[in-house]
């Protein structure tokens, strides 16, 4: 039973690690005090997860030994992907919705809707383009592994 325990560990740390950033973006966008208290409970829960974890590595050597980390790395790619798909969507969504007020556009000579710069902020851009380099690598590394994974029957 001990030895589902890095693996599972691994994940939440890298689930909570997630968590940390987004909650570090959000309140550096928005400042407000729930995103403040979520990215200092994600940096606890960070430090408790990885402290359990460096405690079972010094105590317990045979099980990081018995880690199968190729079946890690892809569920781990797994996860990055999601995050970065999650995160594209939710940008995309808002630039979306701002581009639907009609505070943010006017139309020209010809009639033709003229989006305002104030559509997308920097932090915005900045955050998807970021993210799309991640997301392809990890989007690979994890289909390439599910393509061998399905034809051969091993990772």
């Amino acid at each position: 039973m001990i030895f589902l325990a890095i693996p599972t560990l691994l994940l939440l740390l890298q689930i909570s690690f997630f968590l940390h950033i987004y909650f570090l973006f959000q309140f550096v966008l928005k400042r407000s005090k729930r995103h403040l208290t979520g990215f200092v409970n994600t940096a606890v829960s960070n430090m408790l997860i990885a402290s359990v974890l460096t405690v079972l590595a010094i105590y317990r050597p045979d099980l990081i030994r018995e880690i199968d980390a190729l079946k890690i790395f892809w569920l781990m790619s797994g996860v990055i992907m999601l995050a970065m798909l999650i995160t594209q969507a939710a940008v995309m969504r808002a630039i979306y919705r701002k581009a639907q007020q009609p505070e943010n556009y006017h139309y020209n000579y010809f009639g033709k809707k003229v989006l305002h710069p104030t559509v997308a902020s920097g932090g915005e851009v900045m955050i998807f383009f970021f993210s799309v380099p991640v997301l392809l690598v990890s989007g690979a590394y994890f289909t390439a592994r599910l393509i061998n994974l399905l034809m051969y029957g091993r990772l």
